[in-house]
């Protein structure tokens, strides 16, 4: 069995030199495949990993990729601007000699505008490419793990629909016993129904006979429980088969769902409508449940 679903979650965190990172893979569902990247600037290239890594494992879905990346504070290098702090002493040494003012600590000369200056260092090439394909090598794990992720989901659903299927079938045997009745009921009902309106319908009873027949053929539903049989196989052929099926499974039920609203508007008998109201509604779980596979 390799059922798969398509909500899941991947998480995988990575260090290189002075960087730290996290990389995570989400999905929930969609008809297409869907890829979408978040991450930090300067990494823009690697969009490309992940949305080459998404297609490579999953056909359906709307998946986020998002990175999260930190630097090292300590690359940073750190000076003072001396000639910037010559500028602020000269400007206050009038206001300080009249008195005015009181000499500026060297707290708060530190505190001026432009006095101490943060510079990033830059980038080395290499180191930078390293990182870079670490990254990549954790986006691609925290895919592999949102693959586990939607495998485990597929394995509980296959438990699922397989059980829906079941009931399927079992009520479309179940409407097969009760269509069987319903040639008996068509006629007794129509002869009842003569003789309401004429009395005595002696003489009639070939006449009886031939209208019941044309109503019967009419609320014939052996077609309609043969293609929900077929369907039946079809499903569970799917469900125990390889690759992505859901798009086929989708397409199914709604095959599903057309044979029996036929029978439900064919069927005479209530016993069988409902038993087709019933069968509408596990068809409608079983579709509900369909969406959730890839």
């Amino acid at each position: 069995m390799a059922l798969s679903g398509m909500t899941g979650f991947g998480r995988v965190e990575g260090a290189q030199d002075d960087w730290t990172w996290a990389a995570e893979a989400r999905s929930v569902n969609g008809r297409n495949l869907d890829v979408r990247f978040r991450g930090p600037p300067g990494f823009e290239s690697l969009e490309r990993a992940a949305r080459d890594g998404a297609q490579a494992r999953f056909q359906r879905g709307q998946i986020t990729v998002g990175l999260q990346a930190k630097r090292a504070e300590s690359q940073a290098q750190v000076r003072i601007n001396l000639d910037q702090a010559h500028r602020y002493l000269a400007a206050t040494e009038a206001l300080v000699a009249q008195g005015r003012a009181t000499p500026p600590s060297i707290d708060g000369l530190l505190a001026l505008r432009g006095v101490i200056e943060v510079a990033e260092v830059e980038p080395d090439v290499e180191a930078l490419a390293r990182v870079e394909a670490a990254m990549a090598a954790s986006i691609a794990g925290a895919l592999d793990a949102l693959k586990v992720a939607r495998d485990a989901e597929g394995a509980a659903l296959s438990g699922v629909l397989l059980g829906l299927t079941d009931k399927i079938a079992e009520l479309t045997g179940q409407a097969g016993v009760l269509a069987s009745e319903q040639p008996d009921v068509i006629k007794a009902r129509f002869a009842r129904r003569m003789a309401e309106l004429i009395g005595d319908p002696a003489g009639l009873e070939d006449r009886i006979v031939q209208e019941a027949a044309a109503m019967a053929v009419k609320a014939d539903v052996r077609e309609e429980l043969d293609r929900l049989s077929g369907h039946v196989d079809s499903a569970r052929a799917l469900l125990s088969g390889d690759g992505p099926v859901g798009r086929r499974l989708d397409f199914l039920t709604q095959e599903f769902m057309r044979e029996a609203n036929t029978l439900c508007s064919k069927s005479a008998l209530s016993p069988l409508t409902a038993v087709g109201l019933e069968l509408k509604a596990v068809i409608e779980q079983l579709r509900e449940q369909v969406q959730n596979v890839e």
